[in-house]
């Protein structure tokens, strides 16, 4: 019962969302060069299906690709900011500050840097726009960890690492897979600037921008509503992992 309305909430709330979009459009009288209706999007997908199957295999691996160095960097940076005061002391303002800079000014810094390099600009604009909640969620975790329980473990001659893994590890999990559904979305944002700011005809970006210059709107409504569900789809792949190595959590706090 409980799989069937986790299963059947999400669902009814996008039928929802879908019904009060179609239900503005035709109460306004919008024709679909002014603003796409869902009843609009089928035979968008239709006619473009083998594009729209290419692009969403490079924006996603891509996306992937960058989500994985965020995952590795942030949490090695997590770890050096909570088992560090200095360190935290150090880095939170550049952090902060890099954080801060809009990101679409990165992408043509990154295509000079980088010229022809299409592929790895993407990753790392997905890369550099994602780190940071994990980054910040591993090293608040850490630093909040309770002296007593390193201490003893310190007085039974545990090193650093086993008081990480057996510790600080499982306490950090639901702060790091929090900011990894976060995450998620940011690196899909950090691959659509790539491809759209600056374009190199590959990815769902790069479909949407085909639209833009036909005027063709259920084009380009139906990237975007493609974008949305490879976000919800990888955001669910986290929600799976989380259950399976953070379970605990949820079923302490229910």
């Amino acid at each position: 019962m409980e799989s069937l309305r986790r299963i059947a909430v999400p669902v009814a709330a996008i039928a929802a969302f879908l019904a009060v979009w179609e239900a503005l459009v035709r109460i306004n009288g919008w024709p679909n060069y002014v603003m796409a209706s869902p009843s609009d999007l089928p035979a968008a997908y239709a006619q473009f299906w083998e594009l729209f199957l290419v692009g969403a295999w490079q924006t996603l691996w891509r996306t992937v690709a960058g989500l994985a160095l965020a995952v590795v960097f942030g949490l090695l940076l997590g770890m050096i900011m909570g088992f560090s005061r200095v360190m935290r002391d150090a880095l939170y303002p550049l952090l902060v500050g890099f954080n801060a800079i809009p990101k679409a000014t990165l992408v043509p810094v990154l295509a000079l840097l980088f010229i022809g390099q299409h592929d790895f600009n993407t990753v790392m604009m997905a890369f550099l726009i994602s780190f940071f909640p994990i980054a910040v969620s591993v090293g608040i975790g850490l630093s909040t960890l309770e002296p007593e329980y390193r201490d003893i473990l310190r007085s039974l001659g545990a090193s650093r690492f086993t008081i990480f893994r057996k510790i600080a590890l499982p306490k950090t999990l639901p702060e790091f897979f929090g900011a990894l559904k976060v995450s998620v979305t940011l690196a899909f944002i950090g691959t659509n600037l790539v491809e759209i700011v600056s374009p190199h005809g590959r990815g769902l970006g790069a479909l949407f921008l085909s639209g833009q210059t036909n005027s063709n709107y259920p084009l380009m409504f139906a990237v975007l509503i493609a974008l949305a569900v490879l976000g919800i789809a990888l955001y669910y792949a986290v929600v799976a992992l989380e259950r399976t190595f953070a379970g605990w959590a949820e079923r302490q706090a229910t």
